[in-house]
């Protein structure tokens, strides 16, 4: 696995020279941008002592190939994921995870993430297999929300969710054949929202641990969302649930 990798987008790197749990190596700026927003991310990265370096556009192109970089890369350690140990706090009344079953595509990824943290989620949870990862192209999406949203990577995620489900856990699966709406369900105190894989859905097994599953009402003939924005839709019933109790 490399030591390093690039990341790329100004919210991105602005997010991780800001406020991410790692700062940037250094950080590439095209020579074609003077711009407020390339000043910045000058700036900020310059009273952090991180070094900055002005090259050709075609020298992000070749550091990071197929990846929208906006004119501006950061070259970033490579960190692991978190593990389960971010999911062992008590699960009192404001816990919500958000468990993805397999999702593949890193821009699905990266739009979770970033529905996530505006949602108010304190992880999401991933398998570390046969799932996408926190790729420069996943973070980029995320818009720096990979930054601040802690994202558990776990081995076995039925397993998981057996532990979190026996913590006190109510486990709350999505599913176009659920017999309740996502609207009848209700998704205060500790909740983990458990969304399936493009196109297959949850697997068996985490369908098995989920004390219940619900579907999103649909009109028209559009079958299914994508998985992103089911993921918004459930993460913003359970926002407004939970105002809804704290205002009460």
């Amino acid at each position: 696995m490399p030591s390093e990798h690039y990341i790329g987008g100004f919210h991105a790197v602005l997010a991780a020279l800001e406020d991410g749990r790692h700062k940037p190596f250094e950080v590439l700026l095209s020579d074609s941008r003077n711009d407020e927003r390339s000043r910045r991310v000058r700036a900020l990265a310059q009273s952090l002592s991180v070094a900055v370096r002005t090259v050709a556009r075609s020298d992000l192109d070749l550091k990071a190939p197929g990846l929208r970089h906006q004119g501006v890369l950061a070259l970033m350690p490579q960190v692991e994921l978190a593990g389960e140990d971010v999911l062992l706090a008590p699960a009192d009344e404001g816990r919500l995870f958000l468990a993805l079953d397999g999702v593949q595509d890193p821009h699905n990824l990266g739009a979770c993430l970033r529905t996530a943290e505006a949602a108010g989620v304190s992880a999401v949870i991933v398998p570390r297999d046969r799932a996408a990862g926190l790729t420069a192209v996943a973070r980029k999406v995320a818009a720096g929300s990979a930054e601040r949203v802690p994202v558990a990577s776990v081995t076995n995620l039925s397993r998981t969710l057996a532990k979190l489900k026996d913590a006190g856990y109510w486990l709350t699966g999505l599913d176009g054949d659920g017999v309740e709406t996502i609207y009848d369900v209700d998704l205060r105190g500790p909740v983990v929202l458990v969304m399936g894989a493009e196109g297959e859905g949850m697997r068996r097994l985490t369908r098995e641990n989920c004390d219940r599953v619900v579907r999103i009402p649909m009109l028209g003939k559009v079958e299914s969302l994508n998985v992103s924005a089911a993921a918004a839709v459930c993460l913003f019933e359970a926002l407004r649930q939970r105002l809804g109790a704290t205002r009460g």
